[in-house]
């Protein structure tokens, strides 16, 4: 199981102010976000779960929260931590590589998807293989940012420009953590 960030940040990695992005619809962006992660097992936080309940991301979620138990989402679980979200993921993708498609809507071999918020981002840092960044033109004011990562321990491994920001796949290099 390989452990993915997807978020979208400006230059001055803001990624939100008030509950929203900071900076205008980009809707390149949130089409290319909406297609990564359909059919995906996601780990979110809590209040970014229920800021999105009406449009759920993914095939299953993991909301990662110390306030409930359980949500009333048929696709989604609870865990209480970073370590009990792993565990759970690993169960629901099956483990370490495997094996291809299931019947529980989600594949073995794919990417689990982190997907915020900001403290999400921070916890699950230090246990990321990829990240997948929508590098925002511009500095926006906002209440909500992406951790900071000592790009030595990363490379970029793809590189997709586009109008107002530019998508960069991130891989974390060998014997880094």
């Amino acid at each position: 199981m390989q452990l993915a960030s997807v978020a979208a940040l400006a230059e001055n990695r803001a990624i939100g102010r008030d509950g929203e992005v900071p900076w205008p619809h980009i809707e390149a962006d949130v089409r290319q976000y909406r297609e990564r992660v359909a059919g995906s097992l996601v780990i979110l936080g809590r209040r970014t779960f229920d800021s999105m309940r009406d449009d759920l991301p993914g095939a299953r979620q993991i909301v990662v929260s110390r306030s409930v138990d359980s949500v009333d989402v048929p696709t989604a679980v609870v865990a209480d931590g970073v370590d009990s979200a792993i565990e759970r993921a690993e169960e629901i993708a099956g483990g370490h590589g495997g094996g291809g498609a299931r019947t529980d809507g989600t594949d073995g071999d794919a990417p689990v998807y982190v997907l915020g918020g900001g403290t999400i981002y921070e916890l699950f840092q230090p246990h990321l293989d990829r990240m997948v960044l929508s590098h925002v033109a511009g500095s926006y004011e906002g209440d909500t940012f992406y951790p900071e990562w000592d790009e030595a321990e990363w490379t970029v491994a793809d590189e997709s420009k586009f109008d107002r920001f530019t998508l960069r796949e991130w891989v974390r290099r060998e014997g880094s953590v």
